[in-house]
Protein backbone atom coordinates (compact mmCIF):
# COMPACT_ATOMS: atom_id res chain seq x y z
CA UNK A 1 0.00 0.00 0.00
CA UNK A 2 0.95 3.50 -0.67
CA UNK A 3 2.60 5.17 2.19
CA UNK A 4 -0.18 7.44 4.54
CA UNK A 5 -2.74 5.28 3.23
CA UNK A 6 -2.83 3.50 6.26
CA UNK A 7 -6.30 5.00 7.76
CA UNK A 8 -8.05 4.58 4.39
CA UNK A 9 -7.36 1.10 3.57
CA UNK A 10 -8.29 -0.15 7.27
CA UNK A 11 -11.68 1.50 6.81
CA UNK A 12 -12.05 -0.62 3.42
CA UNK A 13 -11.20 -3.74 4.96
CA UNK A 14 -13.24 -3.39 7.76
CA UNK A 15 -16.35 -3.10 4.98
CA UNK A 16 -15.17 -6.59 3.64
CA UNK A 17 -15.15 -7.85 6.62
CA UNK A 18 -19.03 -6.95 7.26
CA UNK A 19 -19.49 -8.09 3.79
CA UNK A 20 -17.95 -11.72 4.87
CA UNK A 21 -20.47 -11.62 8.01
CA UNK A 22 -23.35 -11.61 5.61
CA UNK A 23 -24.34 -7.53 5.73
CA UNK A 24 -23.92 -5.02 2.85
CA UNK A 25 -22.09 -1.97 2.64
CA UNK A 26 -21.90 1.20 -0.30
CA UNK A 27 -18.95 3.31 -0.48
CA UNK A 28 -17.84 6.42 -2.85
CA UNK A 29 -14.41 6.34 -2.71
CA UNK A 30 -13.58 10.33 -3.92
CA UNK A 31 -10.45 12.55 -4.91
CA UNK A 32 -8.66 14.33 -7.37
CA UNK A 33 -6.82 12.11 -10.79
CA UNK A 34 -4.00 10.19 -9.70
CA UNK A 35 -4.67 11.28 -6.56
CA UNK A 36 -4.82 6.91 -5.54
CA UNK A 37 -8.28 5.82 -5.89
CA UNK A 38 -7.88 2.34 -8.05
CA UNK A 39 -4.41 1.97 -6.74
CA UNK A 40 -6.09 2.09 -3.01
CA UNK A 41 -9.15 -0.45 -4.24
CA UNK A 42 -6.68 -2.89 -5.46
CA UNK A 43 -4.56 -3.24 -3.15
CA UNK A 44 -7.60 -3.89 -0.47
CA UNK A 45 -9.03 -6.38 -3.03
CA UNK A 46 -5.46 -8.06 -3.33
CA UNK A 47 -6.54 -9.91 -0.01
CA UNK A 48 -10.19 -10.82 -0.51
CA UNK A 49 -9.71 -13.68 -2.56
CA UNK A 50 -12.56 -15.37 -0.64
CA UNK A 51 -14.73 -13.39 -2.32
CA UNK A 52 -15.86 -12.69 -5.83
CA UNK A 53 -14.71 -9.53 -7.11
CA UNK A 54 -16.75 -8.07 -10.61
CA UNK A 55 -15.26 -4.39 -11.88
CA UNK A 56 -16.95 -2.07 -14.18
CA UNK A 57 -15.74 1.64 -15.18
CA UNK A 58 -17.23 4.19 -16.80
CA UNK A 59 -15.68 5.47 -20.07
CA UNK A 60 -16.16 8.86 -21.76
CA UNK A 61 -16.63 7.35 -24.56
CA UNK A 62 -19.65 5.52 -23.87
CA UNK A 63 -21.62 8.30 -21.21
CA UNK A 64 -24.44 8.74 -23.67
CA UNK A 65 -25.09 4.91 -24.43
CA UNK A 66 -27.84 3.98 -21.78
CA UNK A 67 -27.33 0.98 -19.55
CA UNK A 68 -23.62 0.63 -20.95
CA UNK A 69 -21.65 0.81 -17.16
CA UNK A 70 -24.23 -1.14 -15.32
CA UNK A 71 -24.11 -3.96 -18.52
CA UNK A 72 -20.29 -3.78 -18.14
CA UNK A 73 -21.02 -4.49 -14.58
CA UNK A 74 -23.46 -7.51 -14.37
CA UNK A 75 -22.26 -9.42 -17.68
CA UNK A 76 -20.57 -11.74 -15.45
CA UNK A 77 -24.21 -12.68 -13.63
CA UNK A 78 -26.58 -12.93 -16.58
CA UNK A 79 -27.21 -16.43 -15.91
CA UNK A 80 -28.94 -15.40 -12.62
CA UNK A 81 -31.44 -13.46 -14.78
CA UNK A 82 -33.98 -16.57 -15.00
CA UNK A 83 -33.79 -16.40 -11.28
CA UNK A 84 -35.72 -12.66 -11.10
CA UNK A 85 -39.56 -12.01 -11.37
CA UNK A 86 -40.26 -11.73 -15.05
CA UNK A 87 -41.07 -8.21 -15.30
CA UNK A 88 -37.49 -7.25 -13.69
CA UNK A 89 -35.77 -9.59 -15.82
CA UNK A 90 -37.52 -8.45 -19.13
CA UNK A 91 -36.81 -4.81 -17.81
CA UNK A 92 -32.71 -5.71 -17.38
CA UNK A 93 -32.90 -8.01 -20.84
CA UNK A 94 -34.41 -4.73 -23.16
CA UNK A 95 -31.90 -2.25 -21.25
CA UNK A 96 -29.03 -4.26 -22.66
CA UNK A 97 -30.12 -5.16 -25.89
CA UNK A 98 -30.72 -9.06 -25.33
CA UNK A 99 -34.84 -8.20 -26.30
CA UNK A 100 -36.54 -5.43 -28.07
CA UNK A 101 -39.24 -3.95 -26.10
CA UNK A 102 -40.60 -0.50 -25.03
CA UNK A 103 -37.99 1.73 -22.90
CA UNK A 104 -37.44 0.03 -19.51
CA UNK A 105 -38.86 1.53 -16.84
CA UNK A 106 -35.94 2.76 -14.40
CA UNK A 107 -37.73 1.64 -11.58
CA UNK A 108 -37.76 -2.05 -12.45
CA UNK A 109 -34.26 -1.81 -14.06
CA UNK A 110 -32.99 -0.72 -10.28
CA UNK A 111 -34.75 -3.42 -8.87
CA UNK A 112 -33.61 -6.09 -11.04
CA UNK A 113 -29.60 -4.90 -10.75
CA UNK A 114 -30.56 -5.42 -6.92
CA UNK A 115 -31.78 -8.58 -7.38
CA UNK A 116 -29.30 -9.62 -9.29
CA UNK A 117 -26.50 -8.85 -6.95
CA UNK A 118 -28.54 -10.32 -4.08
CA UNK A 119 -28.27 -13.58 -6.25
CA UNK A 120 -25.06 -13.75 -7.63
CA UNK A 121 -24.01 -13.34 -3.34
CA UNK A 122 -25.81 -16.14 -2.85
CA UNK A 123 -22.86 -18.54 -3.32
CA UNK A 124 -19.88 -16.52 -2.30
CA UNK A 125 -19.73 -12.99 -1.16
CA UNK A 126 -19.82 -10.33 -3.82
CA UNK A 127 -17.86 -6.97 -3.64
CA UNK A 128 -18.63 -4.78 -6.88
CA UNK A 129 -15.96 -1.89 -7.85
CA UNK A 130 -17.36 0.62 -10.29
CA UNK A 131 -14.24 3.30 -11.19
CA UNK A 132 -14.72 6.59 -13.11
CA UNK A 133 -18.28 7.58 -12.22
CA UNK A 134 -18.27 10.69 -13.43
CA UNK A 135 -17.45 9.28 -17.10
CA UNK A 136 -20.61 6.63 -16.00
CA UNK A 137 -23.30 6.81 -18.34
CA UNK A 138 -26.71 8.25 -16.06
CA UNK A 139 -28.53 5.13 -16.68
CA UNK A 140 -26.27 2.69 -15.46
CA UNK A 141 -25.26 5.62 -12.63
CA UNK A 142 -28.78 5.64 -11.25
CA UNK A 143 -29.93 2.18 -11.57
CA UNK A 144 -26.57 1.36 -9.66
CA UNK A 145 -27.45 4.09 -6.87
CA UNK A 146 -30.92 2.64 -6.16
CA UNK A 147 -29.27 -0.83 -5.60
CA UNK A 148 -26.38 1.06 -3.40
CA UNK A 149 -29.12 2.68 -1.17
CA UNK A 150 -31.63 -0.66 -1.08
CA UNK A 151 -28.86 -2.97 -0.12
CA UNK A 152 -28.97 -5.14 3.12
CA UNK A 153 -28.08 -8.30 4.48
CA UNK A 154 -26.92 -9.53 1.24
CA UNK A 155 -23.22 -10.03 1.77
CA UNK A 156 -22.92 -7.39 -1.68
CA UNK A 157 -20.16 -4.86 -1.25
CA UNK A 158 -21.00 -1.73 -3.99
CA UNK A 159 -17.69 0.49 -3.91
CA UNK A 160 -18.05 3.74 -6.43
CA UNK A 161 -14.57 5.79 -7.46
CA UNK A 162 -15.13 9.33 -8.83
CA UNK A 163 -13.13 12.57 -9.25
CA UNK A 164 -15.93 14.60 -8.05
CA UNK A 165 -19.68 14.21 -6.13
CA UNK A 166 -22.08 12.62 -8.44
CA UNK A 167 -25.37 13.93 -8.07
CA UNK A 168 -27.07 10.42 -8.21
CA UNK A 169 -24.65 8.97 -5.54
CA UNK A 170 -25.54 11.88 -3.08
CA UNK A 171 -26.70 10.00 0.64
CA UNK A 172 -24.22 6.79 0.11
CA UNK A 173 -21.15 6.85 2.69
CA UNK A 174 -18.11 8.57 1.27
CA UNK A 175 -14.64 8.19 1.72
CA UNK A 176 -12.53 10.96 0.61
CA UNK A 177 -8.97 10.75 -0.68
CA UNK A 178 -6.38 13.95 -0.27
CA UNK A 179 -2.82 14.30 -1.60
CA UNK A 180 -0.11 12.40 0.62
CA UNK A 181 1.09 13.61 4.11
CA UNK A 182 4.61 15.94 3.02
CA UNK A 183 6.18 13.10 4.68
CA UNK A 184 5.23 10.93 2.77
CA UNK A 185 5.06 12.66 -0.21
CA UNK A 186 8.33 13.09 -0.26
CA UNK A 187 9.29 9.58 0.43
CA UNK A 188 7.54 8.31 -2.56
CA UNK A 189 8.99 11.27 -4.54
CA UNK A 190 12.50 9.90 -3.55
CA UNK A 191 11.28 6.19 -4.36
CA UNK A 192 11.66 6.77 -8.42
CA UNK A 193 14.93 9.64 -8.22
CA UNK A 194 17.76 7.90 -10.13
CA UNK A 195 19.88 10.91 -9.64
CA UNK A 196 20.42 14.17 -7.60
CA UNK A 197 17.84 16.63 -6.76
CA UNK A 198 17.81 20.38 -6.51
CA UNK A 199 16.34 21.19 -2.84
CA UNK A 200 14.72 24.13 -4.59
CA UNK A 201 13.23 22.00 -7.27
CA UNK A 202 12.22 19.40 -5.19
CA UNK A 203 10.27 22.12 -3.10
CA UNK A 204 8.06 23.31 -6.17
CA UNK A 205 7.55 19.41 -7.51
CA UNK A 206 5.84 19.03 -3.48
CA UNK A 207 4.02 22.02 -3.92
CA UNK A 208 2.87 21.97 -7.18
CA UNK A 209 1.90 18.07 -6.92
CA UNK A 210 -0.17 18.73 -3.50
CA UNK A 211 0.90 15.12 -2.30
CA UNK A 212 -0.48 13.59 -5.78
CA UNK A 213 0.51 9.64 -5.85
CA UNK A 214 0.47 9.42 -9.57
CA UNK A 215 1.76 13.00 -10.05
CA UNK A 216 4.65 12.66 -7.86
CA UNK A 217 5.48 8.84 -9.63
CA UNK A 218 5.37 10.59 -13.32
CA UNK A 219 6.33 13.81 -13.34
CA UNK A 220 9.70 12.98 -12.95
CA UNK A 221 10.03 10.82 -15.62
CA UNK A 222 11.49 11.73 -18.73
CA UNK A 223 13.34 14.37 -17.13
CA UNK A 224 17.01 14.98 -17.90
CA UNK A 225 19.38 15.02 -14.99
CA UNK A 226 20.09 18.33 -15.96
CA UNK A 227 16.87 19.04 -15.71
CA UNK A 228 16.05 17.41 -11.55
CA UNK A 229 19.43 18.90 -10.91
CA UNK A 230 17.80 22.38 -11.16
CA UNK A 231 16.15 23.32 -14.23
CA UNK A 232 12.91 22.19 -13.62
CA UNK A 233 10.32 23.85 -14.79
CA UNK A 234 6.60 23.18 -14.73
CA UNK A 235 3.88 25.25 -16.34
CA UNK A 236 1.20 26.97 -14.66
CA UNK A 237 -1.05 27.44 -17.02
CA UNK A 238 -2.34 23.97 -17.04
CA UNK A 239 -4.62 21.53 -14.62
CA UNK A 240 -2.60 18.69 -12.73
CA UNK A 241 -4.65 16.16 -14.81
CA UNK A 242 -2.88 17.16 -17.93
CA UNK A 243 0.44 17.84 -16.31
CA UNK A 244 0.40 14.33 -15.91
CA UNK A 245 -1.42 13.38 -18.91
CA UNK A 246 1.59 15.50 -20.62
CA UNK A 247 4.22 12.89 -18.69
CA UNK A 248 2.17 10.03 -19.75
CA UNK A 249 2.25 11.20 -23.38
CA UNK A 250 6.21 11.72 -23.24
CA UNK A 251 6.74 8.11 -22.49
CA UNK A 252 4.00 7.17 -25.34
CA UNK A 253 5.63 9.18 -27.98
CA UNK A 254 9.29 6.89 -27.67
CA UNK A 255 7.56 4.24 -28.79
CA UNK A 256 7.72 2.40 -32.40
CA UNK A 257 4.79 3.65 -34.36
CA UNK A 258 3.90 0.29 -34.89
CA UNK A 259 3.33 0.15 -30.80
CA UNK A 260 1.66 3.31 -31.04
CA UNK A 261 -0.82 2.02 -33.41
CA UNK A 262 -1.63 -0.59 -31.02
CA UNK A 263 -1.79 1.60 -28.64
CA UNK A 264 -4.28 3.70 -30.37
CA UNK A 265 -6.35 0.54 -31.25
CA UNK A 266 -6.56 -0.33 -27.02
CA UNK A 267 -7.37 3.65 -26.72
CA UNK A 268 -10.63 3.53 -29.36
CA UNK A 269 -11.88 0.40 -28.10
CA UNK A 270 -13.67 1.12 -24.68
CA UNK A 271 -14.92 -2.53 -24.29
CA UNK A 272 -10.79 -3.86 -23.87
CA UNK A 273 -11.43 -7.15 -25.73
CA UNK A 274 -7.97 -8.55 -26.43
CA UNK A 275 -9.35 -10.88 -29.28
CA UNK A 276 -11.11 -7.90 -30.74
CA UNK A 277 -7.78 -5.89 -30.59
CA UNK A 278 -5.46 -8.50 -32.31
CA UNK A 279 -8.37 -9.14 -34.97
CA UNK A 280 -7.90 -4.83 -35.80
CA UNK A 281 -3.95 -5.06 -35.89
CA UNK A 282 -4.27 -8.27 -38.07
CA UNK A 283 -5.84 -5.80 -40.08
CA UNK A 284 -3.68 -3.27 -40.16
CA UNK A 285 -0.53 -5.65 -40.64
CA UNK A 286 0.80 -4.85 -36.92
CA UNK A 287 2.73 -7.24 -35.41
CA UNK A 288 1.75 -9.64 -32.72
CA UNK A 289 4.34 -8.22 -30.30
CA UNK A 290 3.57 -4.87 -30.95
CA UNK A 291 2.06 -3.95 -27.39
CA UNK A 292 5.17 -5.35 -25.70
CA UNK A 293 6.78 -1.90 -26.00
CA UNK A 294 3.64 -0.19 -24.19
CA UNK A 295 3.26 -3.21 -21.31
CA UNK A 296 7.03 -3.30 -20.68
CA UNK A 297 6.83 0.31 -20.06
CA UNK A 298 3.38 0.29 -17.61
CA UNK A 299 1.15 1.86 -19.62
CA UNK A 300 -1.39 -0.92 -19.93
CA UNK A 301 -1.69 -4.67 -18.94
CA UNK A 302 -3.39 -7.54 -21.01
CA UNK A 303 -5.38 -9.33 -18.44
CA UNK A 304 -8.81 -10.92 -19.68
CA UNK A 305 -9.18 -7.52 -20.82
CA UNK A 306 -7.44 -4.27 -21.80
CA UNK A 307 -6.43 -2.06 -18.94
CA UNK A 308 -4.80 1.32 -18.98
CA UNK A 309 -2.64 2.06 -16.17
CA UNK A 310 -4.72 5.14 -15.79
CA UNK A 311 -7.36 6.76 -17.84
CA UNK A 312 -5.30 9.34 -18.42
CA UNK A 313 -3.13 7.37 -20.78
CA UNK A 314 -6.12 6.54 -22.64
CA UNK A 315 -6.69 10.06 -23.37
CA UNK A 316 -3.17 11.33 -24.11
CA UNK A 317 -2.77 8.78 -26.76
CA UNK A 318 -6.15 9.20 -28.19
CA UNK A 319 -5.63 12.98 -28.28
CA UNK A 320 -2.03 13.23 -29.92
CA UNK A 321 -3.00 10.54 -32.68
CA UNK A 322 -3.61 12.07 -35.69
CA UNK A 323 -7.19 12.22 -37.40
CA UNK A 324 -5.83 10.05 -39.99
CA UNK A 325 -4.86 7.71 -37.79
CA UNK A 326 -7.64 7.79 -35.67
CA UNK A 327 -9.91 7.16 -39.08
CA UNK A 328 -7.74 4.15 -39.77
CA UNK A 329 -8.08 2.93 -36.24
CA UNK A 330 -11.78 2.88 -35.93
CA UNK A 331 -12.00 1.35 -39.47
CA UNK A 332 -10.39 -1.28 -38.59
CA UNK A 333 -12.30 -1.88 -35.55
CA UNK A 334 -15.43 -1.55 -37.26
CA UNK A 335 -14.19 -4.46 -40.02
CA UNK A 336 -13.48 -6.77 -37.10
CA UNK A 337 -16.83 -6.01 -34.92
CA UNK A 338 -19.66 -8.54 -35.36
CA UNK A 339 -22.30 -6.52 -36.71
CA UNK A 340 -25.04 -9.09 -35.24
CA UNK A 341 -24.02 -8.86 -31.95
CA UNK A 342 -22.28 -5.40 -31.78
CA UNK A 343 -24.45 -3.45 -34.81
CA UNK A 344 -24.60 0.13 -32.55
CA UNK A 345 -20.86 0.13 -31.70
CA UNK A 346 -19.93 -1.23 -35.06
CA UNK A 347 -21.68 1.56 -36.33
CA UNK A 348 -19.90 4.25 -34.22
CA UNK A 349 -16.91 3.08 -35.31
CA UNK A 350 -17.79 3.28 -38.66
CA UNK A 351 -18.92 6.95 -38.18
CA UNK A 352 -15.37 7.94 -36.57
CA UNK A 353 -13.82 6.45 -39.24
CA UNK A 354 -15.72 8.36 -41.71
CA UNK A 355 -13.65 10.69 -44.06
CA UNK A 356 -16.70 12.75 -45.16
CA UNK A 357 -20.35 12.52 -46.33
CA UNK A 358 -21.68 8.34 -46.18
CA UNK A 359 -25.01 8.04 -46.33
CA UNK A 360 -24.67 4.34 -46.24
CA UNK A 361 -23.20 5.14 -42.47
CA UNK A 362 -25.51 7.45 -41.92
CA UNK A 363 -28.41 5.20 -42.19
CA UNK A 364 -26.69 2.92 -40.28
CA UNK A 365 -26.60 5.67 -37.64
CA UNK A 366 -30.26 6.14 -38.04
CA UNK A 367 -30.98 2.49 -37.47
CA UNK A 368 -28.86 2.53 -34.24
CA UNK A 369 -30.82 5.54 -33.29
CA UNK A 370 -33.97 3.62 -33.03
CA UNK A 371 -32.82 0.74 -31.50
CA UNK A 372 -31.04 3.07 -28.52
CA UNK A 373 -34.79 4.82 -28.30
CA UNK A 374 -36.24 1.45 -28.18
CA UNK A 375 -34.12 0.75 -24.94
CA UNK A 376 -35.44 4.07 -23.83
CA UNK A 377 -31.99 5.64 -24.61
CA UNK A 378 -32.66 9.33 -25.49
CA UNK A 379 -28.90 10.53 -25.09
CA UNK A 380 -27.46 7.60 -27.07
CA UNK A 381 -29.95 7.83 -30.25
CA UNK A 382 -29.19 11.56 -30.03
CA UNK A 383 -25.80 10.70 -30.61
CA UNK A 384 -26.25 8.54 -33.35
CA UNK A 385 -28.62 11.11 -35.29
CA UNK A 386 -26.57 14.13 -34.61
CA UNK A 387 -23.33 12.36 -36.26
CA UNK A 388 -25.93 10.71 -39.59
CA UNK A 389 -26.96 14.83 -39.93
CA UNK A 390 -23.37 15.39 -40.10
CA UNK A 391 -22.65 12.14 -42.42
CA UNK A 392 -25.58 13.02 -45.13
CA UNK A 393 -24.99 13.58 -48.70
CA UNK A 394 -28.46 14.91 -49.71
CA UNK A 395 -29.88 17.84 -48.26
CA UNK A 396 -33.83 16.52 -47.35
CA UNK A 397 -32.10 13.68 -45.43
CA UNK A 398 -29.56 15.52 -43.66
CA UNK A 399 -32.22 18.06 -42.33
CA UNK A 400 -34.77 15.35 -41.39
CA UNK A 401 -31.65 13.91 -39.58
CA UNK A 402 -30.60 17.06 -37.95
CA UNK A 403 -34.20 17.76 -36.47
CA UNK A 404 -34.84 14.22 -35.09
CA UNK A 405 -31.50 14.32 -33.73
CA UNK A 406 -32.51 17.94 -31.83
CA UNK A 407 -35.89 16.81 -30.36
CA UNK A 408 -33.58 13.51 -29.16
CA UNK A 409 -31.09 16.46 -27.32
CA UNK A 410 -33.73 17.97 -26.26
CA UNK A 411 -35.14 15.46 -24.41
CA UNK A 412 -32.25 14.40 -22.83
CA UNK A 413 -31.59 17.71 -21.78
CA UNK A 414 -28.88 19.61 -23.77
CA UNK A 415 -30.75 22.53 -25.11
CA UNK A 416 -28.39 23.90 -26.12
CA UNK A 417 -27.04 21.15 -28.71
CA UNK A 418 -31.08 21.16 -29.74
CA UNK A 419 -30.92 24.63 -30.62
CA UNK A 420 -27.96 23.99 -32.88
CA UNK A 421 -29.35 21.21 -34.54
CA UNK A 422 -32.50 22.94 -35.21
CA UNK A 423 -31.13 25.69 -36.78
CA UNK A 424 -29.09 23.45 -39.48
CA UNK A 425 -32.38 21.34 -39.92
CA UNK A 426 -34.54 24.40 -40.63
CA UNK A 427 -31.70 25.63 -43.02
CA UNK A 428 -32.76 22.60 -45.28
CA UNK A 429 -35.92 21.53 -46.99
CA UNK A 430 -38.39 20.52 -44.49
CA UNK A 431 -41.70 19.81 -45.25
CA UNK A 432 -44.72 22.09 -43.33
CA UNK A 433 -45.49 19.17 -41.45
CA UNK A 434 -41.61 19.31 -40.52
CA UNK A 435 -41.65 22.94 -40.09
CA UNK A 436 -44.18 22.34 -37.71
CA UNK A 437 -42.36 20.03 -35.76
CA UNK A 438 -39.09 22.28 -35.36
CA UNK A 439 -41.45 25.15 -34.34
CA UNK A 440 -42.82 23.90 -31.55
CA UNK A 441 -39.14 22.12 -30.63
CA UNK A 442 -38.17 25.36 -30.82
CA UNK A 443 -41.02 26.86 -28.49
CA UNK A 444 -40.56 23.56 -26.06
CA UNK A 445 -37.12 24.36 -25.68
CA UNK A 446 -37.29 28.45 -25.12
CA UNK A 447 -40.12 27.98 -22.65
CA UNK A 448 -38.06 25.24 -20.71
CA UNK A 449 -35.22 27.51 -20.54
CA UNK A 450 -37.13 30.43 -19.48
CA UNK A 451 -38.73 27.72 -16.75
CA UNK A 452 -34.72 27.46 -15.38
CA UNK A 453 -34.09 30.84 -14.90
CA UNK A 454 -36.99 31.96 -13.12
CA UNK A 455 -36.37 29.00 -10.81
CA UNK A 456 -32.53 30.24 -10.70
CA UNK A 457 -33.67 34.13 -9.81
CA UNK A 458 -36.11 32.47 -6.94
CA UNK A 459 -34.00 29.98 -5.66
CA UNK A 460 -31.44 33.14 -5.15
CA UNK A 461 -33.96 35.95 -3.85
CA UNK A 462 -34.73 33.43 -1.61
Amino acid sequence: MLPGREREGAHLRALLDRVRGGHSAAIVVRGEAGVGKTALLNDVLGSAADLRVVRAAGIESEMELPYAGLQQLCASMLDQLSRLPPPQSGALRTAFGLAEGPAPDRFLVGLAALGLLSEAAERRPLVCVVDDCQWLDRSSSQALAFAARRIEAEGVLLAFAARESIPDLEGIPELVIAGLRDLDARALLLSVLRGPLDEQVRERILAETRGNPLALLELPRGLSPAELAGGFALPRQISLADRIEESFLRRVEALPEATWLMALIAAADPVGNPALLWRAAARLGLPADALASAEAAGLLKINGHVIFRHPLVRSAIYGASSANDRQKVHGALAAVTDPGLEPDRRAWHLAQAAVGPDEEVAAELERSAARAQRRGGLAAAAAFLERAAWLSVEPGPQARRALAAAQAKYLAGAPDVARRLLSAAEAGPLGDLERAEADMIRAQISNSVTKGLSQTRSATSS
